[in-house]
C-alpha cells in the first residue's frame, strides 16, 4: 500500500515537473515560473478539493494548463500599457484633418480686411499685447481691441467655431488666433 503524505507537504515535491510543463507551454522563462506560481498558489488555497490518495501530479498539471489557457484566452484581449502610453497615443486627430482645418483657415483669414488681418496677426499669433500692437500699427489701443474682436468672430462665423467654445486645432497660431489667447512662441 502506497504511504499518503500530507497534500500540503507533497505540493512541494512536484514544483520540478510544474516548471518542466510551464515552459513546454510557453518560451519565457520568466511567464513559465509565473505559471507555475499560479498554479502553486490556486492549489495551495483550493488543497481542500484534493482527493488524499489520488494522483497530485495529474491534479496540479490540470490547474496549470487551466490556468494557461485562461490567460491565453484573457490575452487576446488585453493590452500591455504600462504608463498608459499606449491609450494617449490612440487619441491623436488624423494629420490630413489638421491639414484640412488649416487650409480652411487660410481660405477665411484672406477674406480678412488687410487691417483685421494685420492685428489678428500681431496679439493673436505673434503674442503682442494690445497696446504693443497699437503702437506698431500706430492706432489706438481701443481700435487694435475692436479690430482683433471683429477678426475673431468674423473668422469663427467663416469656420462654424462657437466664440468663448473651446478651439481645438493642430496649429498653434490658428488656435491662439481663434480662442483669443496669445500664442507663446
Amino acid at each position: 500500500m502506497r504511504s499518503v503524505l500530507d497534500p500540503k507537504k507533497e505540493l512541494v515535491t512536484h514544483l520540478a515537473f510544474l516548471r518542466a510543463s510551464a515552459l513546454s507551454m510557453v518560451d519565457d522563462v520568466s511567464k513559465a515560473d509565473d505559471l507555475v506560481q499560479t498554479t502553486v498558489e490556486k492549489g495551495w488555497h483550493n488543497i481542500h478539493q484534493f482527493e488524499p490518495g489520488t494522483n497530485m501530479r495529474a491534479w496540479l498539471f490540470t490547474i496549470l494548463r487551466n490556468t494557461y489557457y485562461s490567460a491565453l484566452r484573457t490575452s487576446d484581449r488585453e493590452v500591455c500599457d504600462t504608463g498608459g502610453r499606449a491609450a494617449a497615443s490612440l487619441a491623436e486627430h488624423p494629420a490630413h484633418d489638421g491639414r484640412l482645418a488649416l487650409a480652411d483657415f487660410r481660405a477665411a483669414f484672406v477674406t480678412l480686411p488687410a487691417e483685421q488681418r494685420e492685428v489678428i496677426l500681431l496679439v493673436g499669433a505673434h503674442g503682442f499685447s494690445y497696446e504693443e500692437a497699437a503702437e506698431i500699427c500706430n492706432v489706438a489701443v481701443g481700435t487694435v481691441k475692436s479690430r482683433t474682436n471683429r477678426a475673431r468672430r468674423r473668422l469663427a462665423e467663416l469656420l462654424d467655431f462657437e466664440i468663448g467654445g473651446s478651439v481645438l486645432t493642430r496649429d498653434k497660431m490658428m488656435t491662439a488666433v481663434l480662442s483669443g489667447r496669445n500664442a507663446v512662441w
